[in-house]
């Protein structure tokens, strides 16, 4: 498929259950956000690497991927039965209010973070490996009603897994975006994963 044709999908199918997707209220999902903190922390600011910082992100995509946990369009263990009992006003809700949460910056790797940034700014174009920026913007902060993910501050070692995974075909969600990242991901060398992920880590 063409990729710009893809891109094009994504966006107006994306954008089109954005704009379906009801306001959550964050002082609810305050509430209903207690059983989450002890993976995600109190404010989404998770402290184990390998569990995703949930602060600042964008709540169209906090819920597309409940949704997608909850239909098993993504697996995990641990995700699936949190999900299972979630209706669209919990995931809603929820999205709100991790969404308005400060995330943390962390650090990247000195000895990765050049490396790391010409991928993330200008991708690879021997390997055909693309620019994360183009999606996820200069800043990492991505862009919701279009379902880029935030990722600035988000740790080295769950953006790797999330590589891995996708260059798997492990994850992926049978969606235009996630077949595009699939395609990325199969072309990144180990170093490439390890090296962008750490300059994610501290992007800001």
């Amino acid at each position: 498929m063409n990729r710009l044709f893809a891109v094009g999908l994504t966006l107006v199918g994306l954008c089109l259950g954005g704009a379906a997707l009801a306001a959550g209220n964050p002082e609810a999902g305050q509430q209903k956000a207690a059983p989450c903190a002890a993976c995600h922390g109190l404010d989404g600011n998770s402290t184990n690497g390998q569990w995703p910082k949930l602060a600042g992100q964008h709540p169209e995509y906090i819920v597309s991927q409940l949704k997608a946990f909850k239909e098993g369009k993504r697996q995990n263990p641990l995700m699936a039965p949190m999900a299972m009992g979630l209706s669209d006003e919990d995931m809603a809700d929820l999205g709100a209010y991790f969404s308005k949460q400060r995330p943390q910056i962390g650090g990247a790797n000195p000895a990765l973070a050049e490396t790391g940034a010409k991928l993330y700014r200008g991708g690879n174009k021997e390997s055909g490996v693309s620019a994360c920026m183009a999606c996820h913007g200069p800043s990492g902060a991505g862009n919701g009603p279009a379902g880029y993910p935030h990722l600035s501050g988000q740790h080295a070692e769950y953006v790797k897994l999330q590589l891995e995974a996708y260059r798997r075909g492990e994850r992926g969600n049978g969606t235009p975006s996630g077949q595009i990242m699939q395609s990325i991901a199969k072309r990144m060398s180990n170093p490439e994963i390890d090296a962008v992920s750490a300059y994610i880590d501290g992007l800001h």
